[in-house]
């Protein structure tokens, strides 16, 4: 990247929260991911609205990442401009038992639920484990054990691409499965409004144990992984028809279908992100051979 835009964005953002070169694979659950031009830490929206115009000025291309976790990211990296979104926020105003709490996009939704259990705050438990930002959970209508964000989201503050700061509610979200109007958007989620209640401090935390030991015993952690990789069936479960397949523990160089849960690819080791396409390319086919089923990917891929 040309040193006059770079001197440009110092101007506007600390340089500590400059990365030039940087390897997404530092940046993604995955552990995958060739060299960003440029990598900003973006904490407020004034620091976004900046950004946009050195982009549009320079005619630089922009890619917006949370936390990372349901990113697989090409080998040869990202071309441009990568903002990373760490806006931090926690609000709580309570009506008679009724909670609304403004989060923002930025908040990592692990913390967030500890920081909820400990004000007694029930309906977020689902989420807990979920390795991801309230952006980027929101954008993809995130869920787990029955319940999605689509279920506790009142409103969404976002910024677009010309600089307006616009609110919509949960019905303008669109929000279907794995999937808002935010998924295929050049919009930037700045803060969500929350619906949740009070609850009893004990129960909430059962339920989170109880969800946390589910995932441990079911899902591959002890591997680098992008989550779920493939979407649910509208009449199947597409990990299932893996397995059916005796696709479990299927390899290509060092991506895997887990053995543990055939619905994950993880990253053994050394995995490119090659790899994990031809694994995904090569299941895609056994399943359509074997079922006729057409399944799709749950990760974004940034190509």
């Amino acid at each position: 990247m040309d040193k006059e835009i770079i001197e440009k964005i110092q101007e506007i953002i600390p340089k500590e929260k400059i990365y030039i070169n940087e390897e997404m694979k530092k940046h993604t659950s995955f552990k995958i991911g060739g060299p960003a031009e440029c990598l900003i830490k973006i904490e407020s929206v004034d620091q976004i609205k900046e950004v946009y115009k050195i982009a549009k000025e320079f005619n630089i291309p922009l890619t917006v990442i949370g936390n990372g976790s349901n990113l697989l990211v090409s080998d040869r990296g990202i071309k441009g401009i990568v903002l990373k979104i760490e806006i931090k926020k926690l609000e709580f105003q309570e009506d008679k038992g009724k909670i609304n709490i403004v989060v923002g996009s930025g908040e990592k939704l692990g913390i967030i639920a500890q920081k909820f259990l400990n004000q007694e705050i029930e309906g977020f438990e689902f989420a807990a484990g979920i390795p991801g930002t309230i952006g980027g959970a929101i954008r993809m209508n995130a869920g787990a054990h029955g319940k999605e964000m689509k279920d506790i989201v009142k409103t969404v503050t976002y910024i677009d691409r010309e600089g307006n700061i616009k609110k919509i509610n949960n019905s303008e979200a669109e929000f279907k499965y794995r999937n808002s109007i935010f998924s295929h958007k050049d919009y930037v989620i700045i803060e969500a409004e929350l619906k949740l209640q009070k609850g009893n401090k004990e129960e909430i935390l059962a339920k989170m144990q109880e969800y946390a030991n589910f995932r441990k015993e079911k899902q591959p952690f002890e591997f680098p992984s992008a989550g779920s990789t493939f979407k649910r069936g509208e009449d199947f479960i597409t990990a299932r028809l893996i397995d059916e397949c005796g696709l479990k523990g299927y390899q290509i160089g060092d991506a895997q279908i887990s053995e543990k849960h055939a619905g994950f690819i993880i990253n053994k080791g050394n995995a490119t992100a090659e790899d994990v396409m031809k694994l995904i390319e090569y299941t895609k086919e056994q399943i359509y051979n074997k079922f006729g089923k057409r399944i799709e990917t749950e990760i974004e891929i940034l190509n």
